[in-house]
């Protein structure tokens, strides 16, 4: 297999792309390049008036970038869409993909701690040239701060267990490594349940590491000023509190999903769904692909 296809598999490739209703002379961005499979798709269908933008700020994607003059990788965080269209004299663009999902890449890498499979360094960074680790935030959050975030990103009703646990033993020595964490917690974490939430307990730091709600907010928010009339939105997610914002955008334009009302009583949004519907993998995908077993699609055009 080549690296793109052991970096990431593309969950719901042709789905998620038929969605972008892809046309002559269009302009469109894949926010999440990772192995480059969205991306490599789109530019199949793309003619040679078209273009695309793809998106990654991992060092390791750069790896997969295509060598295509309808092609322009962008080595950046999506929360910087806005800036990235301007520098590039882009003012509107007829569709934008995003894969929300962690790539199969970042689990499989011992090295970046995204995994408890593995005894790593407790990393967790998209970006591992910037910002805090995983590693920082455990040794430096208040006992508050921990279990807020994992309340919130985790949604674990053991929170303030956690977050006290990892107080406790933060006093003894400093935790470096993911084997240090899951010692530390497993067991506070209700057997029965013991995988599952050990995954929340990481997905909550990963998404506290790379501030993931703030740059999916500020992404969504500028992708609804760049699209066209008649352009699309083609979000596939893999939790609910990214699907929770990702619904609401589309369905009322507004990240808290506020349904506001012109003089009339009519509701005012600026898209309107696609599939009223999501779209989930065939079992045949799931079977195949295993990461794409929580998957979720959502399509929204611009009006």
């Amino acid at each position: 297999m080549t690296t793109a296809e052991t970096y990431h598999v593309p969950v719901l490739l042709k789905e998620s792309i038929d969605g972008l209703n892809i046309h002559s002379g269009g302009i469109y961005i894949d926010v999440t390049f990772g192995g480059g499979g969205h991306s490599k798709e789109i530019l199949s269908r793309l003619d040679d008036n078209s273009h695309l933008y793809s998106f990654d700020q991992d060092a390791d994607a750069e790896r997969n970038i295509i060598a295509n003059n309808r092609f322009t990788f962008i080595r950046s965080n999506f929360r910087y869409l806005e800036n990235w269209m301007r520098y590039y004299g882009v003012e509107h663009i007829d569709g934008l993909l995003a894969d929300l999902g962690v790539s199969s890449h970042h689990f499989d890498d011992e090295t970046r701690g995204f995994s408890f499979r593995y005894d790593a360094p407790l990393d967790m960074r998209m970006n591992n040239r910037a910002g805090k680790t995983a590693a920082d935030i455990l040794n430096d959050y208040a006992e508050e701060q921990l279990s807020d975030i994992f309340y919130l990103y985790g949604e674990l009703k053991d929170s303030r267990r956690l977050a006290k646990a990892i107080i406790n033993a933060r006093q003894q020595h400093r935790i470096e490594t993911t084997g240090q964490l899951c010692t530390i917690i497993e067991g506070i974490l209700r057997a029965e349940h013991e995988k599952k939430d050990m995954a929340k307990v990481f997905q909550a730091l990963r998404i506290e590491v790379n501030h993931e709600m703030d740059a999916l907010r500020e992404m969504l928010n500028a992708a609804t000023r760049l699209l066209k009339v008649g352009g699309r939105l083609s979000i596939i997610t893999y939790h609910s509190l990214e699907d929770r914002i990702v619904k609401n955008i589309m369905k009322t334009g507004n990240l808290d999903g506020k349904m506001e009302k012109d003089f009339f009583g009519n509701t005012k949004s600026p898209f309107k769904l696609v599939n009223n519907k999501v779209i989930v993998p065939s079992d045949e995908e799931q079977m195949i692909n295993p990461r794409s077993r929580s998957a979720k699609l959502r399509i929204a055009e611009k009006i």
